[in-house]
């Protein structure tokens, strides 16, 4: 341990709650006087975890070291918890970053006559700080991006609801734009109803799609093509006209494929096929009205 690092060992060890209370105070400045009780966990648990890293001879050019590992875990902690709490990546470096004026005050006051050792303990103790907020960054959009692709493949799974519709007919409405993830949740999902439920039929209804183009039309035809090789028939339903002059523009085929401009003519399809026959009383308790 060099003696610029050893000054900073001992001034963690000595004047731990000196600082504390400072770094405590810079951020309760920051954060309009309100004094938030996990920072002051966090803050005890960093200034410990940085005073082990240096008994340990840490590098302060190299926060990975098996010596800082201590610092690592706190620091994910830390940023893990604000990434949850909706708090920006500015603001969780600012946390780590409102550390260096109690140390660099503390090494003032602990080496003024020293000047050269205390350039040299300020540089490491910078250096080394600015690496902590670094990694507090790297590791905060790390966990917002895992927040947000698990949000994003909620939402899919909400969008893409399979609905039974009648005895023997599924169906699902499509809301968006169509690509290969969402079509393999669907087909997925689409496959699982029917070996569950035994049903024969299933309506993809597109009315919620704003456009049909070469990739969106590979992507039904795949999942259609997975539904009949269940032993199922499938109806597409939700052709707009101008989804009707876009298909036949790009010249794509969807032979065999029985579409319906409304989920309503895809239903009446689907339980006539079933041998199912729909009535209504007439007005008055008259014999019922047939519905074909």
């Amino acid at each position: 341990m060099t003696s610029h690092s050893a000054a900073i060992e001992d001034l963690l060890a000595t004047s731990r709650d000196q600082i504390l209370t400072e770094w405590q105070a810079e951020l309760r400045t920051a954060n309009g006087g309100r004094a938030l009780q996990t920072e002051l966990r966090e803050t005890a648990q960093l200034v410990d975890a940085l005073r082990s890293g240096l008994q340990q001879r840490g590098d302060s050019q190299d926060l990975e070291q098996p010596a800082w590992a201590g610092v690592r875990e706190v620091l994910a902690a830390v940023s893990e918890s604000r990434a949850a709490q909706g708090s920006t990546a500015a603001e969780t470096s600012r946390f780590v970053l409102a550390l260096k004026k109690p140390l660099f005050a503390g090494l003032q006051r602990r080496l003024g006559a020293q000047p050269e050792e205390l350039v040299e303990a300020t540089w490491e103790i910078s250096t080394l700080v600015d690496q902590m907020a670094q990694h507090t960054v790297t590791t905060y959009q790390r966990s917002r991006e895992e927040v947000i692709a698990r949000q994003q493949q909620e939402l899919l799974e909400l969008s893409t609801p399979v609905v039974k519709l009648w005895e023997g007919v599924l169906a699902v409405p499509m809301i968006g734009t169509l690509d290969s993830g969402r079509t393999q949740l669907v087909m997925e999902t689409l496959l699982q109803r029917i070996v569950e439920t035994g049903a024969e039929l299933a309506i993809i209804d597109i009315t919620g799609v704003p456009t049909v183009d070469t990739l969106v039309a590979q992507h039904l035809l795949k999942t259609v093509t997975a539904i009949r090789l269940m032993g199922a028939d499938c109806i597409i339903s939700g052709i707009r006209p101008q989804i009707a002059q876009t298909i036949v523009h790009l010249g794509i085929e969807l032979d065999g494929i029985t579409t319906k401009a409304s989920l309503a003519d895809a239903l009446a399809l689907a339980i006539r096929r079933a041998g199912f026959v729909v009535t209504r009383p007439r007005a008055g308790g008259a014999t019922p009205a047939r519905i074909d």
